[in-house]
């Protein structure tokens, strides 16, 4: 079978296990025979790629890689790259997992039980501006999140990386000073992008923002920090 697409495109598989690598390789030459496939066998590998070249149409993101707890490779693609389409192909098929994926902005899930030819139909449907899920996904779901907890994942994921990095620190216990020198920045710029983040999450107070953060991390969603221990750093804060 072939599907016809016009155009050359370019593709980043980000997974650790060197046959499915293959597999999605072959996946995408079936959906895009011309296409330029670059692979990642780690978060790590993915962010040196994605520093290099910006050019890429679509990532092809495994959630269980080496290092890599829950959502968060999802999470550090979205924040750090937030123009790039991520698809999640994946073998933790539950439909809360879906849910979950999806609420954090993927652009689609595909199941890794899938055969090539609907590995290649999803990943031509999302370039062409659809969102994918499996066809049995919404009969399957019942109450995957509730809209106050898929609107809080919204918003932290709206958060930039050096907001990011703040909320990690508010929610291991420092104060602005302390923030601030293990920062190295001053007090204020810290102070301005706790506001930023309170206003963000649409929280009053840094209790709350810590709250939050450990409710959705007591449902399953993604610890939002671990990722960013081991992936390059990012940028210094302004």
């Amino acid at each position: 079978m072939s599907i016809e697409s016009n155009g050359a495109s370019k593709f980043l598989i980000i997974d650790d296990h060197p046959l499915f690598r293959e597999a999605l390789h072959s996946a995408v030459e079936l959906a895009y025979p011309n296409s330029d496939t670059l692979d990642a066998a780690s978060l790590d590998e993915a962010s040196r790629l994605l520093k290099d070249d910006s050019s890429f149409d679509l990532a092809l993101l495994d959630l269980s890689m080496p290092g890599v707890k829950g959502m968060d490779g999802l999470l550090h693609l979205r924040t750090h790259y937030p123009r790039l389409p991520v698809v999640v192909v994946s073998g933790a098929e539950d439909p809360p997992i879906i849910a979950q994926v999806m609420a954090y902005g993927a652009a689609g899930f595909i199941p890794k039980s899938s055969k090539k030819t609907t590995l290649a139909n999803a990943i031509q449907q999302v370039m062409n501006g659809a969102v994918y899920v499996p066809e049995n996904y919404c009969d399957a779901v019942d109450e995957p999140i509730d809209d106050e907890t898929r609107k809080m994942i919204e918003r932290l994921a709206s958060l930039t990386p050096q907001q990011i990095r703040v909320l990690q620190m508010i929610c291991n216990g420092l104060l602005n000073k302390q923030i601030a020198y293990e920062l190295s920045v001053g007090e204020t710029t810290v102070k301005a992008h706790v506001s930023e983040i309170l206003r963000k999450l649409s929280v009053s107070s840094r209790t709350q923002a810590v709250i939050e953060v450990k409710r959705l991390e007591a449902l399953g969603t993604a610890d939002p920090f671990d990722v960013l221990s081991t992936t390059e750093a990012t940028p210094p804060l302004q």
